[in-house]
């Protein structure tokens, strides 16, 4: 059956690409939304300049006579703004986004593009999160308090609307050298900061497999939570290695602020938050996701990184959001 296919966020490079993939289906209709026009071809997508932020999205919705929402709106950090712009997109956004879709008498299917971050990073952490575990602590402010209200929302609307098939994707730290990705623009730094006596385990999802499981997602039932990331996990010391960078040890109290003031020392911005995942890591249990849903990633944490790191070269760190 032809479906059609709302996107928001669509101005960011890889939501564009995932709108792209939606709308190889011959029959699909796929409409982006975002406040900016992004920079990617769009192909077939519709494009439609809108802030979620307001009623609007209503009328879009309605308009179009949209079955499905892709919601992929949500991100750390603006390229322009402040953190309270970010939050106001990401958690008012969202509530915006699910009361329209609550109203809709078309909406049949809503996926939620949520991040790995709503479990957090604390030393009190599982060696692997499962869909099941819940956040032992880094959420009280920042990206990942605005996953933690931004889930707790969705879960709200899948219990008014039962009749809706929601699909919840915490997805690991992308990583690509074509588009700015939140430990891109760290990994670009010439020198890297670490905290001393920590080693953290970090995973990273490819592209290609967030746009896969983002586009089955949005065009097949698949109701649930389910954490998206590589096989396999690779350390934070094994990353500088493979990049060839020196390393900065710091000490790890106020790790986070001296991060933030060296790495824009050094022409780049690194994300709220960030400093802890650089201490304590995170890893996840994709078992649902191959089992379950029924997919399994293409591309493992280290094959990704290596794919990363051969293609970061001086000429691509603008493309990584570090200047000078």
């Amino acid at each position: 059956m032809a479906q059609v296919v709302l996107v928001t966020g669509a101005a960011a490079p890889g939501v564009a690409l995932a709108a792209r993939r939606i709308a190889e289906a011959p029959d699909d209709k796929v409409v982006a939304v975002d406040t900016t026009l992004p920079s990617d071809d769009l192909g077939s997508v519709k494009f439609v300049r809108a802030d979620i932020r307001t009623p609007v999205i209503s009328k879009v919705l309605a308009v179009e006579d949209v079955d499905t929402v892709a919601h992929m709106d949500l991100a750390p950090m603006r390229a322009r703004g402040s953190g309270s712009a970010t939050k106001e997109i990401n958690v008012i956004g969202t509530m915006q986004v699910l009361a329209a879709c609550q109203r809709s008498d078309t909406v049949r299917r809503v996926v939620l593009g949520s991040s790995s971050a709503v479990y957090g990073s604390s030393p009190r952490d599982p060696a692997v999160f499962k869909e099941s575990d819940t956040a032992r602590g880094g959420t009280a402010s920042g990206f990942a308090k605005d996953i933690v209200e931004v889930e707790g929302y969705t879960r709200g609307f899948a219990r008014r609307r039962p009749d809706v098939c929601v699909t919840t994707l915490r997805m690991a730290q992308w990583l690509s050298p074509h588009f700015p990705t939140v430990l891109g623009s760290y990994f670009a730094n010439p020198v890297l900061p670490v905290p001393m006596g920590f080693d953290a385990r970090l995973q990273f999802l490819h592209p290609q497999d967030a746009i896969e499981v983002i586009a089955r997602a949005a065009t097949e039932d698949h109701p649930g939570t389910f954490n998206v990331a590589g096989d396999g996990v690779i350390m934070l010391s094994q990353a500088a290695r493979i990049l060839g960078k020196p390393t900065l040890p710091l000490p790890p109290i106020g790790f986070g602020a001296i991060l933030r003031r060296t790495s824009h020392y050094m022409g780049s911005d690194v994300s709220p938050g960030v400093h802890r995942l650089l201490t304590y890591g995170r890893v996840l249990d994709t078992t649902a996701l191959r089992e379950i849903f029924g997919y399994t990633p293409q591309h493992s944490t280290h094959e990704t990184f290596e794919w990363f790191a051969e293609r970061l070269r001086p000429g691509l760190l603008h493309v990584l959001g570090v200047t000078g």
